[in-house]
């Protein structure tokens, strides 16, 4: 009975798993956050390729995670790491803000006239001093501390 059971939460949880990563996928490609930076940095001709490398990236993690997986780096490699990630997660985040014209009604409320390039550096920047703190600072982030 304990193997059906280990059986069965091995079926839901990667069923689970396909359907949350499709979802994800799915929306980032439905608000068209890869074609619009592909217009934005005049590269439209690599937008399957960057399709290609998110979707990689997800299905590597995922495996990773999965299987524990440890590759010895040492602390610069790290640094690089850390700061791809960071940008990865600044333009997402950005890209996903100007799809919903997030920055345009910030600017409108909050009466910037000029500066808007430094507060999209601002945001780009956070993200990486975040991922540099996740990966360098040891116990930085812990599960449990919340």
């Amino acid at each position: 009975m304990t193997v059906l059971k280990h059986c069965l939460s091995v079926i839901i949880g990667f069923g689970s798993g396909v359907v949350i990563s499709g979802a994800v996928f799915a929306f980032i490609t439905m608000i068209g956050v890869v074609t619009r930076l592909a217009q934005k940095t005049g590269t439209k001709k690599y937008v399957r390729l960057y399709e290609s490398a998110i979707t990689a990236g997800g299905i590597i993690g995922c495996a990773l995670n999965l299987f524990e997986f440890r590759i010895p780096l040492n602390s610069a490699f790290v640094i690089i790491i850390a700061a791809l990630i960071g940008i990865f997660y600044g333009v997402l985040a950005m890209s996903l803000a100007e799809v919903l014209n997030v920055i345009p009604i910030l600017a409108r409320r909050g009466r910037l006239q000029r500066g808007m390039f430094y507060l999209i550096l601002a945001v780009a920047v956070g993200k990486m001093v975040g991922s540099l703190l996740y990966f360098i600072v040891p116990g930085f982030f812990e599960s449990g501390s919340m």
